[in-house]
């Protein structure tokens, strides 16, 4: 029997035995509401909502205190001396890198097929709001993180919700955050495997195919998948080893070369076509209020781009907080400062320049999937780059595998601790995860498991639900975290020393 037959059949039997579950659950996270035409899915809703009520609460923090969060991401207010791994710099990039991957090269293509160029404008729109989650979220994630005897910190929702809700809600809010802590857990745990492992691996594997000759090509037959998927589960082995330190380290230079790279690639396909940028702005605007062939209309456009913005930079999921709550620093809120720039450079800049390269370069498929065609998203923005040099495509390649292998690092960590939350910090424990995530590695170039990874986005959906919840009731909490730091930013600026002097500011130390 070969080897491929062995995965066709792994593949059909995990789907039959899944895909009941997928759908049930599918079903209830993306349940849509038909209004005007459009179909709405709620959790969209649900996550644009939260948006715009922590973009109201805090006073559009995210415009306000923009430059001041570059200026705490360039260093101007570390501190050595705090509990930490990592400086503010390296816990961005290691957030950032799970959050920058496929979705933002083939989900935008999608969005701007199904919901036309004016999906773009709703995309920003969405991506600005989620910068004001992000920033609670991450936050709390660095309030209530835990510092370990060995100098090694875990944060995340399966921390901050039950410490948040036992401190706000006494003994009632102890029982029920314990139990959002191991479901938390478990949400991240099984995304991490999935889509933040195999997923990426199929995916990067898939296009490495397309761009070596395909199936009967140097790398389309089962031993160059099986090559393929042990050299990334080796990589990602090694680095796993380091922990936050090691990843930090390597997201710190891979996630601005693989941005940089991807966004040259896109200039130089927007600058060869610089006379049709205007029309294409334009564009983008115009759809956005008057789309054509759309249906819902200007709220199809609206959901589409509100969609995969909010399926990209992941705010209000839970995961970013994990690795945020590294940072060296006393105060919560100077990082939650750094997080909300993680929608901007993910959606605001990365799936803009997606979404304008295609509407400029304008390529075949695009048309052909606008009209209803079944083409992959990776295909319509491989075309655009096309447009310009017919080896451009290899330079997409290269930005997937650098998206792809930068997400499943920063998902194995977060896996990591979503494992370790459940079954203890032992070496033996921590050795069974690695293990465990690296195989997932190698069966990612093997197998497709579309059902499982589907069900992974509805799981690691439904964390949403919670986590928003737990934002709400804790919101008060992060609004005097602001201030705090604040306070401590105008000290410093007046030349008044370490505002952590001062007895109410030190209540923030963590």
């Amino acid at each position: 029997m070969s080897l491929d037959s062995i995965t066709q059949k792994i593949d059909e039997s995990v789907s039959g035995f899944f895909e009941p579950i997928a759908d049930w659950l599918g079903g209830i996270v993306f349940y849509s509401v038909n209004i005007a035409g459009a179909d709405v899915p709620l959790i969209v809703t649900w996550l644009a909502v939260a948006g715009l009520v922590f973009t109201g609460w805090f006073g559009f923090v995210q415009v306000r205190k923009f430059r001041l969060a570059v200026d705490v991401v360039r260093g101007k207010y570390d501190d050595k001396d705090s509990a930490g791994e990592v400086n503010h710099f390296q816990a961005l990039t290691a957030a950032v890198s799970g959050t920058v991957g496929l979705g933002n090269i083939a989900g935008v293509a999608v969005a701007v097929s199904i919901g036309g160029a004016g999906a773009t404008f709703w995309m920003i729109v969405c991506g600005l709001l989620g910068m004001a989650t992000k920033f609670v979220e991450v936050t709390l994630g660095v309030k209530y993180r835990e510092v370990h005897a060995d100098g090694t910190v875990s944060g995340g929702p399966m921390h901050y919700l039950p410490k948040g809700l036992t401190e706000r809600f006494g003994r009632n809010g102890k029982t029920l955050g314990k139990i959002l802590a191991v479901l938390a857990s478990i949400m991240i745990l099984f995304f991490g495997l999935f889509g933040g492992n195999l997923f990426q691996v199929n995916q990067s594997y898939a296009q490495l195919v397309s761009v070596t000759g395909g199936e009967g090509g140097a790398m389309g037959s089962s031993g160059g998948a099986l090559f393929f998927g042990i050299l990334v589960a080796a990589l990602v082995g090694i680095v796993l080893l380091g922990g936050i330190r090691s990843i930090a380290s390597v997201t710190s230079r891979l996630v601005p070369a693989m941005a940089g790279i991807y966004i040259v690639g896109c200039l130089v396909v927007i600058l060869v076509n610089v006379t049709a940028v205007p029309a294409a702005i334009g564009e983008i605007i115009a759809r956005a209020f008057d789309p054509q062939g759309v249906a819902g209309g200007v709220l199809g456009a609206l959901i589409v781009g509100f969609q995969r913005a909010a399926f990209s930079n992941e705010a209000g999921i839970g995961s970013a907080p994990i690795a945020h709550a590294a940072v060296k620093t006393k105060h919560p809120a100077s990082e939650g400062l750094v997080a909300l720039l993680e929608p901007f450079i993910d959606t605001v800049i990365i799936c803009t320049m997606t979404a304008l390269t295609i509407v400029i370069a304008n390529p075949a498929s695009w048309g052909e999937a606008r009209d209803g065609e079944s083409i992959g998203g990776v295909t319509i923005t491989s075309d655009a780059f096309a447009t310009v040099l017919p080896w451009f495509p290899y330079i997409l390649t290269i930005a997937v595998m650098l998206f792809a292998i930068s997400t499943v690092l920063t998902w194995g960590y977060y896996g990591l601790k979503s494992w370790t939350h459940l079954f203890g910090r032992s070496r033996t424990s921590e050795t069974i995860y690695k293990s465990l995530y690296t195989l997932f590695a190698v069966a990612g170039s093997l197998l497709t498991l579309e059902t499982l990874i589907s069900l992974a986005d509805a799981v690691l959906f439904t964390l949403a639900v919670v986590n928003i919840i737990g934002l709400y009731l804790l919101a008060p909490v992060v609004k005097r975290e602001l201030n705090n730091f604040l306070e401590y930013v105008r000290l410093r600026k007046a030349g008044g020393g370490d505002g952590d002097k001062d007895p109410e500011l030190s209540k923030s130390s963590v």
